[in-house]
């Protein structure tokens, strides 16, 4: 981390003495640099000075090469080194270094810039993870940190989620209700009570058998029998009937 900051603070220290000096009291255009008595033409971006100019011959310059790089004009004898992408720093290289740019680092997934810079990234940092009991109001971005928020009552969530889950309603079921829900943990049900379904199954089935027992008996000739039997009675009377009504004629 303090390598890259000491080579933005080189870089932004050479840049700025480049631009300053031909101005201090120099009689040098702003596309030349003073060096000893002369006004030397700059080196055009990706390159750097090779020889100085002098009074006879025009500034010598030379391509910057490996890991260097010089975005501006400049009358330095050094390209500057290009930042390397430090994984361990949560960055990557979205743009990889050439001769006339430097590398641009954004943040690796997972992770948010903390330190951007000229359209890249010095420095990022791992996305917060939400804690049991929130859930992801807003995920995390190259450019955002994660946003959490506490569920609501009523509601639970383990922190992985983008929204918080309803307690299950165990009366609604019809089942006790063993253990409450909370923010982090579901409502715990217990089994349903089958007692007075079995109790009413027997009782019912018990009904079933009586009714099927009566109608066995009924059509087994029960009732025919003890119509049978009034019949002599009825042919007393009968006799009786006729014997009176012979008597009074």
């Amino acid at each position: 981390m303090f390598k890259l900051l000491y080579l933005y603070h080189m870089k932004i220290c050479a840049v700025f003495l480049l631009i300053l000096k031909p101005n201090l009291c120099s009689p040098c255009d702003q596309a030349e640099y003073k060096i000893i008595e002369e006004c030397c033409p700059m080196c055009p971006p990706g390159t750097r000075v090779y020889r100085h100019c002098t009074e006879f011959i025009s500034t010598s310059c030379v391509p910057c090469i490996g890991s260097t790089f010089t975005s501006k004009p400049n009358g330095l004898i050094y390209c500057f080194p290009c930042i390397v992408c430090d994984k361990g720093f949560g960055l990557k290289a979205v743009k990889e270094c050439t001769a006339s740019s430097d590398t641009v680092c954004g943040a690796l997934e997972g992770n948010y810039c903390i330190d951007p810079y000229e359209g890249g990234c010095r420095a990022a940092q791992k996305h917060t993870t939400c804690k049991p009991g929130h859930y992801i109001k807003h995920p995390g971005t190259d450019s955002a940190d994660t946003v959490c928020e506490i569920c609501p009552e009523n509601s639970f969530s383990n922190g992985s989620s983008t929204s918080c889950t309803p307690h299950t309603d165990c009366q609604s079921k019809g089942l006790p209700t063993v253990k409450p829900g909370d923010s982090v943990s579901d409502s715990q049900c217990g089994e349903k009570n089958l007692g007075p379904m079995i109790v009413g199954t027997v009782v019912l089935i018990i009904l079933l058998l009586l009714a099927i027992g009566g109608i066995t008996l009924y059509k087994s000739g029960f009732c025919s029998k003890k119509n049978n039997s009034s019949k002599p009675g009825k042919t007393i009377l009968m006799t009786l009937y006729i014997e009176n009504m012979s008597i009074k004629n």
